[in-house]
């Protein structure tokens, strides 16, 4: 199939103002489950490691931001920093991180982190990897970014982090999967006004990308899923691509759920659970006025 092309609007190809900032979604699992009305004592020991390692990453130089958020429906935490460069993340790895690790990993284990920025440096991947977190690590695309990159209401705001993985073809079909990513970008930015944020990454060392987008609230979110470009592109999309992972953070109500369980989207779902962000914030998560 030849693939199809079309150029690019301009809000699209603008570069991105992350810069040298690095982020981080990702997912922890207890070692042991709970009941079906009780988390198990090694959910709960989770949670505590993690809002201590919250508490000690707020205090970690170049930590632009840090998030806990508990899952929903499953015992579970995703987790989400920001880091303001290589030294920094790398120092976190070797002070915070290392010194819960070992507590952390009696009673948990990671699941896929989704590392974002513009550059990821061989030096990132090894400090990551030497932790044994099964990470993908995406380099910046293409995309945008409302309101000169202020930071969305964070009582409100809903963050999606997902992973597309193109199926097995005779030859790579990411042309065609960014291709449609591109698509959802340019008609979103006109028909979904509370989209803030929509960027596009390319995985390394694979057929795969990752998206980011943060929507206003759940109804905005839940016209992208049944009315927007979810609803215009999903089709063509999984006719390339397989979803992998989707991450929501924030204040995800069942309706999402419930709409994005009939897309079949491999979700985790949290609450707003614990967070931090240094003055001024980051252009990762946005910046305060």
């Amino acid at each position: 199939m030849t693939t199809p092309t079309e150029p690019m609007p301009d809000f699209l190809s603008e570069p991105s103002k992350i810069n040298t900032e690095i982020s981080i979604t990702g997912k922890w699992i207890p070692t042991k489950k709970g009941g079906l009305f009780r988390k198990s004592a090694e959910a709960k020991e989770m949670l505590k490691e993690w809002e201590d390692i919250h508490a000690g990453a707020q205090a970690a130089p170049g930590v632009l931001s840090t998030e806990i958020n508990h899952a929903v429906g499953e015992d579970s935490v995703l987790v989400h920093h920001v880091f303001e460069n290589d030294e920094a993340l790398i120092n976190y790895f070797s002070t915070t991180a290392t010194q819960h690790m070992g507590a952390l990993l009696k009673v948990a284990k990671p699941d896929t982190h989704l590392v974002r920025g513009a550059n990821i440096s061989q030096a990132v991947r090894d400090a990551i990897s030497a932790k044994h977190v099964s990470a993908v690590f995406g380099e910046y695309l293409f995309g945008y970014v409302r309101d000169d990159y202020k930071r969305p209401d964070q009582e409100t705001a809903i963050n999606v982090t997902a992973k597309w993985i193109c199926k097995p073809s005779d030859s790579s079909r990411l042309d065609e999967l960014k291709y449609w990513w591109q698509r959802v970008g340019t008609d979103a930015h006109s028909i979904e006004e509370g989209l803030h944020r929509f960027e596009v990454y390319q995985a390394a060392g694979e057929d795969a990308l990752i998206i980011h987008e943060v929507f206003e609230d759940t109804v905005v979110l839940k016209f992208h899923l049944t009315k927007g470009t979810t609803k215009i592109y999903k089709k063509e999309i999984d006719q390339v691509a397989e979803a992998d992972r989707y991450f929501f953070r924030g204040p995800v109500s069942w309706l999402i759920h419930t709409y994005s369980t009939f897309l079949h989207l491999p979700a985790t779902y949290s609450s707003l659970g614990s967070n931090f962000a240094r003055p001024g914030g980051s252009m990762s998560d946005g910046s305060f006025e």
